[in-house]
C-alpha cells in the first residue's frame, strides 16, 4: 500500500539553498492510493515497459508518496558513512539501557509515525505485529512526515536513497533487521522514464548525490554502493565527528549531505588540530567535538564552508551548545559515560566498538 503526502522537507531549508526539495504545506490527511497497476489509477509515467525490472513495485511511486520499501533494494547516493554514527545506533540497540529499545522509536520515526507506543516482550523489528507506533498508518501528520528518510525513483523503478543511509544501514546491521526489513520512505521524485545518463544529470542538478570519497577525491556514480550495509561503504571519520556535534555546533536543516560539507571543511580547512584525537577514548573524543563545534559557531555566518554553502546555510548555531554551559544541554548529554543510567551517544559508540573489537 502507498500513501501520498505533500512533502514538507524542503520547507525547512527556507532560502538557505537554491534547490527546494518540497513545498511547505499545511497538515493534510494522507490519501490512500490503489496498488500500482489497479485499473484507472496508473499515472502517465507508468506506461513504459516494466516487465523486466526487478523493481516494478516502485515504478508508479509519485513525489509525496510514502512508499513501502525493502531496505535491501535501496541504492545509496553517497560512497561513505561515518561508521561511528552507526556504531552508536547499534550500541544503543544491543547494549541500551532504555525502557523501550531505541530501535523501535527509530523505526517508527523513519516510517512517519513518531515513536514506539507499545512493545511486546521479545519484540523484533522484523515482526511488525510485536510493536506499535504512536500513529497508525494513514494518520501521519506534516511534522511526522517531515523527518522521514527520502528516496528518488530511478530508471527501471530502482529506489535511490537520498537521506537515511546511516539509519537504514543500522536497521540492516541489527540482529532483527537485515535486507528484507521494510520501512516507508518519502518519495522526492520519479525519474524512472529517464536514461541513466539523464537520471544522474538530474540527481546532480538537485544535489541529491554526493560524489566525494573520505579523502575529498571525486568519485563516479558507477562506484557508488549498490546497497546499504557497513561493508558497502568506506568510513569517513570527519562525518562521524560531525554527527556528534549536532545541536552543539549546528542544527540539521534538511539539506542533503549537510554533515559531509562540514566534514570537507574539517578535512581541507583544518580549523582545529586533529593530531591528538583518539576516537576510542571518551575524553579525547569529547574534547575534539567541543573544539570543533566552538570553532563552527565562531565562524562569521556568511563564511563559505564548502561547495558554495555558507555557515548559516549549513545550520551553524548562533551560540555554542545553543547558549548553554558545558554541563547543560546537548553537550552535557553527549558527555555521559556508559556507566550512567542514560549514557551519551559517544559512550554507546565506544562501548559497542570495545565489545566487538572495533577499536
Amino acid at each position: 500500500m502507498r500513501f501520498r503526502y505533500p512533502s514538507r522537507r524542503g520547507a525547512v531549508l527556507g532560502a538557505a539553498i537554491a534547490v527546494v526539495v518540497g513545498a511547505g504545506v499545511a497538515a493534510l490527511a494522507p490519501v490512500a492510493f490503489a496498488a500500482p497497476g489497479a485499473p484507472g489509477t496508473r499515472p502517465s509515467f507508468c506506461d513504459h515497459d516494466q516487465r523486466k525490472t526487478p523493481f516494478a513495485q516502485y515504478l508508479c511511486a509519485e513525489a509525496g508518496d510514502l512508499l513501502d520499501v525493502r531496505i535491501g533494494d535501496v541504492h545509496p547516493t553517497q560512497p561513505s558513512l561515518g561508521y561511528d554514527e552507526v556504531y552508536y545506533k547499534l550500541g544503543r540497540y544491543t547494549l541500551g539501557k532504555d525502557a523501550i529499545n531505541k530501535k523501535f522509536d527509530d523505526w517508527c520515526e523513519a516510517d512517519g509515525r513518531v515513536a514506539a507506543a507499545t512493545v511486546s516482550p521479545g519484540a523484533r523489528l522484523d515482526d511488525p505485529s510485536s510493536f506499535t507506533c504512536q500513529l497508525t498508518v494513514g494518520a501521519e501528520t506534516a511534522d511526522s512526515v517531515a523527518v522521514m528518510k527520502t528516496v528518488v525513483i530511478g530508471p527501471g523503478g530502482e529506489p535511490f536513497l537520498t537521506d537515511g543511509h546511516h539509519t537504514l544501514t543500522s536497521f540492516y546491521e541489527t540482529p532483527d533487521g537485515g535486507a528484507n526489513l521494510h520501512v516507508r520512505l518519502l518519495v522526492q521524485a520519479n525519474f524512472s522514464t529517464l536514461t541513466r545518463q539523464d537520471f544522474w544529470a538530474q540527481m546532480q542538478a538537485h544535489k541529491w548525490v554526493y560524489l566525494r570519497d573520505p579523502q575529498g577525491k571525486p568519485t563516479t556514480v558507477n562506484k557508488l554502493p549498490t546497497s546499504v550495509g557497513l561493508a558497502n561503504f568506506t568510513n569517513d571519520q570527519y562525518r562521524s565527528l560531525l554527527y556528534f556535534g549536532r545541536d552543539i555546533g549546528y542544527a540539521q536543516n534538511g539539506l542533503p549531505f549537510q554533515e559531509f560539507y562540514w566534514g570537507s571543511w574539517v578535512r581541507d580547512a583544518k580549523p582545529i588540530d586533529l593530531a591528538t584525537w583518539n576516537s576510542n577514548d571518551l575524553a579525547s573524543y569529547l574534547g575534539t567535538v567541543k573544539a570543533l563545534t566552538q570553532t563552527m559557531t565562531a565562524l562569521p555566518k556568511q563564511t563559505v564552508v564548502d561547495s558554495g554553502f555558507t555557515a548559516v546555510q549549513l545550520g551553524a548555531l548562533e551560540q555554542w551548545n545553543d547558549g548553554k554551559a558545558a554541563n547543560k544541554g546537548e553537550f552535557d548529554k553527549l558527555s555521559k559515560p556508559y556507566s550512567d543510567a542514560k549514557p551519551g551517544k559517544l559512550a554507546y559508540t565506544l562501548e559497542y566498538k570495545r565489545v566487538h573489537g572495533l577499536g
